[in-house]
């Protein structure tokens, strides 16, 4: 009779034959098959058509790898994906009058100093065609006589005073301006309590 090897011998035979050795499982397997994935641009087999495991293309099995579904579209914005739209539909149900009124009042100033500018700007090119010289000329030629040097269009339409009236007006539009910006805050404000305020609908690409 054939010696026996005892419990935890390697190397034990029975009957004169080696037992086989243990099956390992492969890491990360965890007794389920490793899921297949497939590179981008190769065709996926027909549903139910075995495939030898977790195999990219270039043949090499990819162990623990997820695998897309075929089926999921891709939505990237690849040259051949589509852009999707959201759309959000929203409402301004209220105006916080302090912020229209520094908003306002920032503008109007940019508005007043832009209609000095323009107006010394006017004011010089058209002395400097000498247009302003042309007209007192003609107006004392008009009005003017021996004993009277006639009308001096310059004492009405001087460089001084038109910038101080612009000037004026610049202020005054700063002051107008920013009062009827917070006024009509209000008012909106008053309306949209009744109303519901005005309703925007926003559009994001992706």
């Amino acid at each position: 009779m054939p010696p026996v090897g005892g419990a935890g011998q390697s190397g034990a035979t029975l009957g004169g034959q080696t037992p086989p050795p243990p099956s390992t499982p492969a890491p990360g397997s965890g007794g389920f098959s490793q899921p297949t994935t497939y590179s981008k641009g190769q065709p996926t087999p027909a549903r139910g058509t075995r495939t030898g495991g977790n195999t990219p293309a270039g043949g090499t099995p990819v162990p623990g790898a997820a695998r897309r579904p075929s089926g999921t579209p891709s939505t990237g914005g690849g040259p051949g994906g589509l852009g999707r739209t959201r759309k959000a539909r929203l409402r301004v149900t209220k105006v916080d009058p302090w912020s229209v009124m520094k908003v306002s009042f920032l503008l109007s100033v940019a508005v007043g100093i832009i209609i000095i500018v323009a107006a010394a700007v006017l004011w010089m090119t058209l002395d400097s065609l000498g247009v302003f010289d042309s007209l007192s000329k003609t107006l004392k030629d008009v009005t003017g006589s021996d004993s009277n040097g006639g009308l001096n269009l310059m004492d009405y339409i001087g460089f001084g005073k038109v910038m101080t009236f612009t000037t004026l007006i610049g202020v005054v539009d700063i002051v107008l301006l920013t009062a009827l910006s917070t006024l009509s805050a209000f008012i909106y404000n008053a309306a949209a309590g009744f109303t519901g305020g005005v309703e925007l609908t926003l559009a994001e690409e992706d």
